[in-house]
């Protein structure tokens, strides 16, 4: 970094940090805790506990609906007072449609977080100007490093880091963090400064959680990921939790259950799901309101 060194920004972006705008909800979505907003940690942005994610089985899901599908499903999210998005560079095409079906919705309204594939070969700062055009964005409220693996994941993106971090300073980024995959990426959480939000994977049963060695298959360990989700918490950073639905295999009850269980036993900041139709956000809604009753 040229201009200022990554120890004085990490100072001073800890110290002060922009609240993101709320815009106005109607009185219904406000007293609903699944759309109220909530503070990621430190970082000084605020999201609804719910977001509307664009990544089932990388996006095809979504990708099927269509551009008018896919309009007319986030401004249905966006009429029942879901303010979050998230999408990520490897969900094909969906910066892109999302920034189209958000277009005209006035942008303190609502936050909106990506991840970044932190290839080797590819310009940091370039990629992150890349997916705020096709977003149609002037900023990102958080920034992800994606699908992170292995315990030396920290050491292994510095340039990203330094990019995200740039950004940050020039307004293109409001937050930072990153995506973990495995037990060993997920236990370099808790303790490492340069983060402000994680996403981890949460449910009640292991499904499609992390194990000793990522992706591998098998059940989750859900004592250890409950555990580093508190250290994370404890630490002044935000969380935010996927795999929700078991990745699709979870049946209702084990969805309500699966709520439940991350914002009353794992006390996560806010959840993500993705969505095909009106009837799968009004049940997710649902469910995090039974949770807090």
């Amino acid at each position: 970094m040229s201009s200022f060194s990554r120890r004085d920004f990490l100072k001073a972006s800890a110290a002060a940090g922009a609240v993101a705008g709320l815009g106005t909800l109607p009185l219904e979505a406000e007293t609903q805790p699944a759309t109220a907003w909530v503070p990621l940690g430190n970082s000084g942005v605020k999201v609804t506990r719910l977001a509307f994610g664009t990544g089932s089985f990388n996006g095809s899901v979504q990708r099927d609906l269509g551009q008018q599908g896919f309009n007319r499903l986030v401004r249905y999210a966006y009429d029942r007072g879901i303010r979050f998005f998230e999408t990520a560079d490897s969900y094909y095409d969906m910066h892109r449609m999302l920034g189209i079906a958000l277009k005209g919705i006035p942008r303190d309204s609502y936050a909106l977080m990506t991840k970044v594939t932190t290839f080797d070969g590819a310009d940091p700062r370039q990629r992150i100007d890349e997916l705020r055009r096709q977003a149609q964005t002037g900023y990102f409220d958080i920034m992800l490093l994606h699908w992170q693996r292995g315990a030396q994941w920290p050491h292994e993106t510095t340039a990203w880091q330094d990019a995200i971090l740039e950004a940050q300073h020039r307004g293109a980024v409001r937050s930072r963090g990153a995506s973990v995959h495995g037990l060993p990426a997920l236990a370099q959480v808790p303790t490492f400064d340069w983060l402000q939000v994680g996403m981890i994977r949460c449910n009640h049963t292991g499904t499609r959680m992390d194990t000793p060695v990522a992706d591998s298959g098998g059940l989750g360990n859900v004592p250890e990921v409950v555990q580093r989700i508190h250290q994370t918490l404890a630490s002044g950073k935000g969380v935010v939790s996927m795999k929700l639905t078991g990745e699709g295999t979870f049946d209702r009850d084990d969805r309500r259950r699966a709520m439940r269980f991350a914002f009353r036993t794992a006390r996560v900041d806010a959840v993500t799901v993705g969505y095909k139709n009106n009837a799968e956000i009004d049940e997710a809604i649902d469910n995090i309101n039974q949770a807090f009753v």
